[in-house]
């Protein structure tokens, strides 16, 4: 080989050298550390719906006074009132007569009273609220074994007033009367008397056998043979005989149509405003539960 080439050779050689000593060394990519992810920020809960608030069950106590004539009704309409619609109230019933209710609900001793009877013209100063409850029919009535079956309205107000005094004088048995009536007061007495023309010109006769309560009356008839009395019609079983009144049937229908005479409202009694306990007793009579039970006590609703 010529020296020539053999410099040349060396000249490359040193040159590639010295570039590879001064070639910076490749610096490895730094190893990227991974980014943290960022946790998701806590979405605020959905606010839940907030609950109505639940009504306070009603509580408390209702007590109601007046006639033994309406009592029965209200009696079974406070068993279902406690029993399904409010179990937290308590009803007391108390059987003492019509003006006694009367008299309760004046003076604030009663939440409600009762009458069988409209509210009397001395009455009225009480400023008692008035509620028709139904209408009831007064049934007159004998002892089952007696004969008679009709009798007419003069008749009825003379037996009472002690001026028929026999059986006989009306088609029936040779036997005297038996007079039974209710106690000074009774709205069914009273109710009875107007009805009846019983007044102050022509009384009930001092020989009448006086029975306090329906159920007193029903006793007295069913245990003397010749006897006569009268009832609500509530009250009235196989015990007693009711007698036609000019003709007509003591029945609801004939009591709706008016063609029944001896017939009277009961009436709840309350004065001034009614607690809440009272006032859910009212709403509770117009639903179909009570307007049935109402009914089935022979009464008639407006």
């Amino acid at each position: 080989m010529s020296k020539k080439l053999t410099v040349l050779v060396a000249l490359i050689l040193v040159v590639l050298l010295v570039f590879a000593c001064n070639k910076p060394a490749e610096t490895p990519a730094p190893t990227q550390e991974p980014t943290p992810t960022p946790a998701p920020a806590e979405t605020a809960s959905e606010e839940e719906p907030e609950e109505e608030p639940q009504e306070t069950a009603l509580t408390g106590k209702i007590v109601v006074v007046g006639s033994t004539s309406v009592s029965p009704t209200i009696e079974m309409l406070a068993a279902d009132f406690m029993e399904r619609v409010e179990p937290g109230v308590t009803i007391e019933v108390q059987s003492v007569g019509s003006s006694a209710g009367v008299k309760a609900a004046g003076d604030g001793t009663a939440d409600i009273g009762m009458a069988s009877r409209g509210i009397k013209e001395e009455e009225k100063a009480l400023g008692l609220d008035e509620y028709v409850l139904g209408f009831d029919g007064i049934a007159v009535v004998a002892h089952p074994s007696n004969e008679v079956e009709d009798l007419t309205s003069e008749q009825i107000q003379k037996i009472f007033a002690g001026e028929i005094t026999n059986w006989s004088e009306v088609g029936g048995k040779d036997a005297d009367i038996i007079v039974v009536s209710r106690e000074e007061g009774s709205g069914t007495r009273g109710a009875f008397e107007e009805l009846m023309d019983l007044d102050e010109d022509v009384l009930v006769t001092d020989e009448a056998v006086i029975a306090e309560g329906n159920g007193a009356v029903k006793a007295q008839v069913a245990s003397k043979e010749d006897s006569i009395g009268y009832l609500s019609l509530s009250y009235l079983d196989e015990t007693v005989k009711e007698l036609k009144v000019d003709g007509v049937e003591v029945s609801p229908e004939n009591i709706k149509a008016g063609s029944y005479k001896v017939s009277r409202p009961f009436l709840l009694l309350t004065k001034g405003e009614k607690s809440e306990a009272v006032a859910a007793f009212y709403e509770y009579f117009s639903t179909d539960e009570a307007k049935n039970i109402i009914e089935d006590q022979h009464l008639i609703l407006q």
